[in-house]
């Protein structure tokens, strides 16, 4: 009865989440609002993650969203014009012929993979840290290169969310974008503690 009641708990504290995330994008007209409201919902699932659960999720969210509305989008803009020229180098390379154009779009695909994974750090950085713009991007790079263990664990779990979803499609305007943020913030957070104990300085 417990674990029904916990797991219960869970689902709710997960769709609710949700339903905020997509409620607070439209607000921002779509653009403007997916990077607020991502880095809200980040902000919530982070509470999760250092077993924080009597935090008012819809009081945190707003906070947050309007908060970091600003500087979010200008970080936004940023990522947004680095994978827009990455699609369109990758494009060109698609369309050309020969072993030289292989191999050109073999490397954009990868640099797009680092791209996806910079992008990935970035949101549990952004809401963990108080960085300069140019920290929070140099420091999501450095993650998404120099800690492939941890890469590789959260693009297998990212992998297992998007079959889940893929099998299962009525779960994504309910569970789509909290899964995998709860996912990639749980790895992190652990990184982030490891990290942090291996820089304290000795007393």
């Amino acid at each position: 009865m417990k674990l029904f009641q916990v797991a219960s708990e869970w689902l709710l504290r997960l769709i609710w989440t949700n339903l905020l995330w997509i409620g607070f994008t439209v607000l921002g007209l779509g653009i403007f609002g997916i990077m607020p409201a991502t880095v809200a919902m980040f902000a919530v699932v982070r509470r999760w993650t250092l077993k924080d659960f009597d935090t008012p999720i819809l009081s945190l969210f707003k906070t947050t969203y309007f908060k970091e509305w600003k500087k979010s989008n200008l970080i936004g803009v940023i990522f947004a014009l680095i994978g827009a020229f990455l699609f369109l180098d990758l494009s060109f390379s698609e369309q050309m012929t020969g072993f030289f154009s292989l191999f050109l779009y073999v490397f954009f695909l990868v640099l797009f993979l680092v791209y996806f994974l910079t992008l990935a750090f970035f949101f549990p950085l952004y809401v963990q840290y108080t960085f300069t713009i140019k920290e929070y991007i140099k420091q999501s790079l450095f993650h998404a290169i120099a800690s492939i263990k941890d890469v590789i664990i959260l693009l297998l779990g990212l992998t297992l969310i998007g079959f889940l979803l893929a099998k299962v499609p009525g779960l994504i305007p309910f569970l789509g974008g909290v899964l995998p943020s709860y996912w990639i913030m749980t790895i992190c957070m652990k990184r982030f503690r490891k990290m942090e104990k291996t820089t304290k300085p000795e007393e």
